[in-house]
Formats: structure tokens, C-alpha cells, sequence
């Protein structure tokens, strides 16, 4: 009878699109959830659309995007599109009257992110930008042990992201649809530095390098300054894959593997080092058992839903997140600090 019960509480859920990150990695996580169910999906190309409901086992495929906001059984959407459809496309799903989880970065500005805030206090449905870490145990563990005093008060963040991909038509590396190193990766530094200090940068400093041909930037670094703090981290999408965060402190500083791409199929590890040894003999393994980012995000989300409480990842911090991109821009154009 649990079963039965909790079946009836699933969360039907609509795709916008089937990019890559929904058909590969979102959709067959949330399939697995108690919370979620994947309904629906739409795309442009109707052939498309069918082929990915078959092989994803979803039973609605739609041929347009206005059709699937028009499915009155559809609760919920996840919105994978490029960047520059994230909040059009958000608001007019809102105004469908269901609930949205978008992909990161939210939009292009900040005016952007803002303007979706208003339509979710007009509609009164839930927003959440997908920032899939945010619900990983190995995070929600970090900032744990970094309140517990474990590497003593936290002074250091250093960050690093990166993949090679020089596809002149892949979405990323678009200028004018909000590609680039910054939006795509680098966002995931600075909301996790965020996270990590609970708080907010002073000021931020920003080095860019731009793709001559397709002006998109491919090396992006990021200085921070926080009152207790700096965080800096370097993105690009020019040079080998590679990704690591390092948490320092006065006593100790922890090293988490794989930070962003957690694996879906295998334990995660940190690494919490006391400095004793700079061998690295101090250091303790954490494993983190095996999960599932995306499925975590969408039951958490859609047991919002249910429960009519707030999402769990707010708007609020989306729109901080937002502020420290644009003034990670305007400092490198300025060639000075910024302010976000």
C-alpha cells in the first residue's frame, strides 16, 4: 500500500527538448526516482521527439513546445534548452501553470534571472535552476565538515573545470546564445565557493581569453574576495578535461575528486588532509555511497511540489550566482574589480 501510495504522489513530469544532458543524464535518473515521473517530451522535430520518447520509455512525444505546456497532465517541466531560451521559455511554462526546473546558468543576465522571479511570484509555481551539486552528498558532507571546524575556519577555495571541445556548432561555443567556458563551467565555481562560505564575494576579478574565430572566451579565471576568504578558479573549454576543488583552512583542507560529474555508478571520494605530511600519509579517505545526482534533484524538487513548500535550491541564490558571472565580465572588459 506505501508503493501504491507513493506511485500516486509522482510528479509528471515534461522535457523541453532532447539535448544531450536530458536524454543521457536527467531523464533516465529521474525515471528511477520515488518522486518524479517522465511523461512527456517535446521537441521541434517531431521524429526526434518520438525517437527519444521510445528509447527513454516515455509515453508522450510531441512535435512542438507549445503543445507539451498545453498537456493539462503535465505537472512539472525540465527546461535543458540552450541558454538563451532558458528564461522564455521558463516564464512560459510558468504561465502554463506548471512548475519549472531549469538548467544552469539560469539566463544571460541578471535582468534576465530577475524577470523570471516575477513570473514565479505572478504564478505562484516553484523555479529552481538545475544545479545538480547542490543535492550531492559529497557537497552537502564538505560544507558539513567545514561548519564542524574540521580544517579549522575556511581561508582558501581553489577550483578547476575544464573539457577540449572545438565545435564551431556546438551550442557552447555560440557566442550569442550564451556559450563559453563562464557560462557553461565556470558557473559551477562560483556557485560552489558561494556555498562553501555562505556568503557573498566583495568584489571579483576576471581574466578572459577569447576564441579568435568564435569569440565565445575558452580559458576564464576567477578571483573572489570574500570577508573570510578568496576563492580563485580557472574554466576552459580548450584544454584537457580536468575538474577538482580544494577547501583550505587553518588546520586542514579537503580535496574532493570529482566535484561537478559525479559518477552515478561508483563511490565518490574526498580526501581531508590535516598537513602533517606533505607525502599526503595524513590524509583520510571519505567515500560517499554510490547516488545519483539527478535523481536526487528531481525528488527533492518534486517532493516540494507535493509537500507545497519552497524549492529546494531558491531563486534568491540563483539571482547571486547570476550577479557574480556578469561581474566576472565586466571585470575582465574593465581590466579592474568589480563589484557584483
Amino acid at each position: 500500500m506505501a508503493n501504491a501510495a507513493r506511485e500516486t504522489q509522482k510528479v509528471r513530469w515534461g522535457v523541453l527538448g532532447v539535448a544531450k544532458i536530458a536524454t543521457t543524464h536527467v531523464i533516465p535518473a529521474m525515471q528511477k526516482g520515488a518522486w518524479s515521473e517522465v511523461v512527456a517530451i517535446a521537441s521541434r522535430d517531431a521524429g526526434k521527439a518520438r525517437a527519444s520518447a521510445e528509447r527513454l520509455g516515455i509515453k508522450t512525444a510531441y512535435g512542438s513546445y507549445e503543445a507539451l505546456l498545453d498537456d493539462p497532465g503535465i505537472e512539472a517541466i525540465y527546461n535543458p534548452l540552450p541558454n538563451h531560451l532558458h528564461v522564455p521559455w521558463s516564464i512560459r511554462a510558468l504561465e502554463a501553470g506548471k512548475h519549472v526546473l531549469c538548467e544552469k546558468p539560469i539566463g544571460l543576465t541578471v535582468a534576465e534571472a530577475e524577470a523570471l522571479r516575477t513570473a514565479r511570484d505572478r504564478t505562484g509555481k516553484l523555479v529552481q535552476e538545475a544545479f545538480m551539486v547542490r543535492s550531492h552528498p559529497q557537497w552537502i558532507r564538505a560544507r558539513d565538515l567545514v561548519r564542524q571546524g574540521r580544517i579549522g575556519p575556511l581561508r582558501s577555495i581553489l577550483g578547476y573545470f575544464s573539457y577540449f571541445n572545438r565545435d564551431p556548432s556546438n551550442i557552447r561555443n555560440i557566442h550569442d546564445i550564451g556559450g563559453g567556458a563562464l557560462m557553461d563551467i565556470g558557473c559551477y565555481l562560483i556557485n560552489t565557493s558561494r556555498l562553501m562560505f555562505e556568503a557573498e564575494p566583495r568584489r571579483v576579478l576576471g581574466l578572459i581569453d577569447r576564441d579568435p574565430e568564435m569569440k565565445v572566451d575558452r580559458l576564464t579565471s576567477i578571483v573572489m574576495d570574500f570577508e573570510r576568504g578568496h576563492a580563485i578558479g580557472t574554466c576552459s573549454t580548450q584544454v584537457v578535461a580536468y575538474q577538482r576543488m580544494h577547501l583550505v583552512g587553518t588546520t586542514g583542507r579537503i580535496e574532493i575528486e570529482i566535484p561537478f560529474n559525479a559518477p552515478a555508478d561508483r563511490p565518490c571520494r574526498m580526501f581531508v588532509d590535516d598537513g602533517s605530511d606533505l607525502s599526503g600519509r595524513g590524509i583520510e579517505t571519505i567515500e560517499i555511497p554510490v547516488c545519483d545526482q539527478y535523481t536526487i534533484q528531481g525528488d527533492l524538487f518534486s517532493q516540494a511540489i507535493r509537500e507545497g513548500s519552497p524549492a529546494p535550491y531558491p531563486l534568491e541564490d540563483t539571482i547571486g550566482n547570476m550577479k557574480v558571472i556578469q561581474a566576472v565580465v565586466k571585470s575582465a572588459e574593465g581590466r579592474t574589480w568589480a563589484t557584483p
